[in-house]
């Protein structure tokens, strides 16, 4: 790559004030060779609910000591447990259509890549995937399009209520979240009233060179429209959004620092962070193209998760399927709180017959865990987490700044744990396979347990065995 990471005019009137490349790497300079008191006050200092400064976060990204590396993901699994308990709410991507007149290099939609094989669902394609994706339990959905004038905000809107129309046996998609380009105001508007969740837009890489260079042409070039396209969301009503950033197009280190800042900035600007981080990792696409000097490693992985864990309490962080399922059951410990399952990228492919090898003309990238809902349910209830479909939050209104009210303090538990146990008793009942509705209920048991509230308790056995009895979509 042809740049010096350091040589940014931070002046730069193009540049927006809240990513500053000079101050990000002033902290991570300035914080080299911590002690390792100072790296244990700043996890008690999380561990008890404090947000974390970008001088703090700092300080964990340069604690290389392996002795201080395991506290770090330690301290993250304690609060990912006080916050969120053993939950892991799981979620399906449905890619609506791959063109694209951006040109990424990393990426297999890019426009000029000529041999990826285009395709936007028609409407009853979405039906029938909607449909087979029921039929497997999925109860959450993120929609996900190429940047394409076809794919507007009006259209947008129109999938998605295309797929809250589908109602097959007791199946239901009940949230649809959106990975799509960014939108003026009034499109966000217009998505935003077909009652979506989370609009999730990630700025790839938040270092503006590297972003010149990996940006090749198309609307995805203008890097301070991408920035600033989740503040036009906030503008618009859009309460709850999500960020990300594409691990391996530059430094790490850097990068984990920007995602914290962009958090700053929605808590100073809106009163409300991220709902959602998320933290992908470049994986093989057709006639991919990246700098190999910021390869991310497995062990600088789980670091950075349990990192991001510690700096922001309250959000939640998503493991995608890139990851194989090894490596995704290691790092899931760090304080991730949502998986997808039962993934596939490929346009149409919820209704066919799964093929062994990927076409990656067909796909975005690589997929690594590419196994069925039902084994990574089995898996999970195997480990010890209770997965879960809730989707409360959402429809009883606690997005945004209510949401905040409740997840920063820690309440939230209170509401995940019982909703989380409604939602897989649903799919114990409904989907799953006999030897996993027993380990499931095993697990819903131990869960009731833990509960402390006597009341609950017996609101919750009471919605349980509804839900035995035929009723769905119970919740507090």
């Amino acid at each position: 790559m042809k740049f010096d990471p350091g040589s940014y005019n931070i002046k730069d009137e193009r540049m927006k004030p809240f990513i500053d490349p000079g101050e990000i790497w002033e902290f991570i300079n300035d914080t080299r060779n911590p002690g390792k008191q100072e790296v244990r006050d700043i996890i008690a200092k999380s561990l008890n609910k404090e947000r974390l400064s970008l001088r703090d976060t700092a300080v964990l990204i340069n604690a290389d000591d392996p002795e201080l590396v395991q506290e770090i993901k330690q301290g993250a699994r304690d609060l990912k447990d006080k916050i969120y308990g053993n939950r892991i709410v799981l979620f399906a991507p449905l890619y609506i259509g791959n063109k694209c007149t951006n040109n990424c290099k990393y990426c297999g939609f890019r426009a000029s890549n000529t041999e990826a094989i285009r395709k936007t669902l028609t409407d009853e394609e979405i039906v029938r995937e909607t449909e087979a994706l029921e039929d497997n339990g999925q109860k959450r959905l993120i929609l996900v399009y190429g940047e394409h004038p076809e794919y507007s905000a009006d259209y947008i809107a129109h999938t998605v209520k295309q797929v809250y129309k589908v109602k097959k046996g007791n199946g239901e998609i009940r949230r649809v979240n959106i990975n799509a380009a960014p939108l003026d105001i009034e499109g966000f508007k217009t998505v935003w009233e077909a009652g979506i969740g989370t609009y999730q837009i990630f700025q790839e890489t938040y270092h503006p060179e590297a972003y010149k260079w990996y940006h090749l042409g198309g609307k995805k070039t203008d890097y301070n429209w991408r920035l600033t396209s989740l503040d036009r969301a906030q503008e618009a009503g859009v309460d709850d959004v999500g960020i990300g950033a594409l691990f391996g197009l530059f430094d790490w280190r850097f990068e984990v620092l920007a995602l914290v800042r962009h958090t700053n900035h929605f808590e100073a600007c809106y009163n409300v962070g991220p709902h959602t981080i998320s933290f992908p990792r470049i994986k093989d696409a057709a006639n991919l193209n990246i700098d190999p000097q910021y390869e991310v490693s497995d062990e600088e992985f789980s670091r950075l998760v349990a990192i991001l864990r510690l700096a922001v309490p309250y959000t939640g962080l998503i493991l995608t399927a890139r990851e194989n399922s090894e490596l995704r059951k290691e790092v899931m410990q760090f304080g991730v709180s949502q998986i997808d399952g039962g993934t596939r990228i490929e346009l149409g492919s919820y209704t066919q017959t799964q093929n062994e090898e990927q076409n990656l003309n067909k796909e975005q990238f690589h997929i690594g865990d590419s196994r069925s809902l039902g084994e990574v349910i089995d898996e999970l209830l195997e480990d010890g987490y209770l997965p879960s479909f809730c989707t409360a939050c959402y429809r009883l209104g606690r997005t945004g700044e209510h949401f905040m009210e409740f997840s920063v303090p820690g309440f939230i538990k209170r509401y995940c744990t019982p909703n989380a146990i409604l939602t897989l008793a649903e799919y114990l009942v409904d989907y799953a396979r006999p030897h996993v509705a027993e380990k499931g209920w095993n697990v819903i048991e131990e869960n009731i347990q833990q509960l402390d509230d006597s009341k609950r308790t017996e609101q919750l056995r009471n919605r349980l065995q509804r839900i035995r009895q035929g009723e769905r979509d119970l919740y507090f």
